[in-house]
């Protein structure tokens, strides 16, 4: 669909903005009655979600790549079928190939409250299956109100099963991940990446990062909050939640200096603002699924 006929059957003044984005990409601009927020149909991405009188919640690098091809650095890039590097074959792209394809709009619609809710859908291509050959269906529905509400659906929709990793690798913005901490992983097992996918057992409290992490927490449902102390909110010290459903697995990130700097979409300083928590279903956790069934992985993010 070209950007003047997604115009024509979804531009919803005061709703929902179709405008063209950076790099010329299609950007839908949601606005609901308490917050706004940025979706990009190139992979489906959110960019960009922001309570009214707050601060963005979502972090972006100035040095993201908006072009054909390559992923958003930043926001909710969507990762699936694999997480991380694909083991069988390592020049596969990493994190699967979704966050890079563009996605088809189907639906705007208001619910409670004024909240918007923008229905994205992706069925593999000739390419697709050249990478994956698989016969899938995904639906991601983004709700905007005074959360920010991510729902992303996979159907089997071929004649054999599939294993699969999904996540929703989301960059929160922090004020400086030196300062900030954690809570709501205590006691859970987690593949730390960094030593060399040594399983750990995560102690009692919240904690912070005091270098670069990467970690797979396993069988867990929980809820995560992330308190920066010098976050700005009208609420006092800024506190973002990350629940969450259908998901087993939490991934907390952040790359430090020397991984910053290797980076080309990422500037070498913007370490200090960003911090991960993603909603997944990876590793240990990879799920199946036999022809025509399907499994919903959703993910809430608020400002307490």
């Amino acid at each position: 669909m070209d950007f003047n006929t997604l115009r024509d059957k979804f531009h919803q003044p005061g709703t929902l903005e179709i405008t063209p984005g950076e790099g010329g990409l299609p950007r839908l601009t949601v606005i609901s009655p308490v917050s706004t927020a940025e979706i990009y149909l190139h992979g489906a991405h959110v960019t960009q979600f922001t309570p009214r009188g707050e601060p963005p919640l979502m972090f972006m690098s100035r040095k993201s790549h908006y072009v054909d091809g390559k992923p958003i650095r930043g926001g909710v890039p969507l990762i699936f079928p694999w997480f991380g590097p694909n083991l069988a074959d390592p020049k596969l792209p990493a994190h699967g190939f979704i966050r890079t394809r563009a996605w088809k709009l189907e639906s705007v619609t208001r619910g409670e409250q004024g909240a918007v809710a923008v229905r994205l859908t992706l069925a593999p291509d000739a390419q697709a299956r050249e990478i994956w050959p698989r016969e899938f269906a995904l639906a991601f529905t983004v709700t905007v109100g005074a959360t920010l509400e991510m729902a992303m659906s996979v159907t089997n929709t071929g004649d054999r099963p599939f294993r699969f990793e999904e996540a929703m690798h989301t960059y929160l913005a922090v004020s400086d991940i030196r300062n900030i901490s954690i809570d709501g992983l205590a006691g859970r097992t987690f593949i730390d990446k960094m030593d060399h996918a040594a399983h750990k057992t995560q102690p009692s409290g919240p904690f912070g990062i005091t270098g670069e992490t990467d970690r797979v927490y396993l069988n867990t449902p929980d809820t995560v909050v992330v308190t920066d102390p010098a976050g700005s909110s009208s609420r006092g010290p800024r506190m973002i939640a990350v629940s969450k459903q259908g998901s087993a697995s939490t991934v907390v990130w952040n790359p430090w200096i020397a991984k910053a700097a290797a980076m080309a979409d990422f500037g070498d300083d913007e370490w200090p603002g960003m911090l991960c928590i993603e909603t997944a279903n990876a590793a240990d956790n990879a799920l199946s699924l036999e022809p025509g069934q399907s499994h919903t992985m959703s993910a809430t993010i608020a400002l307490l």
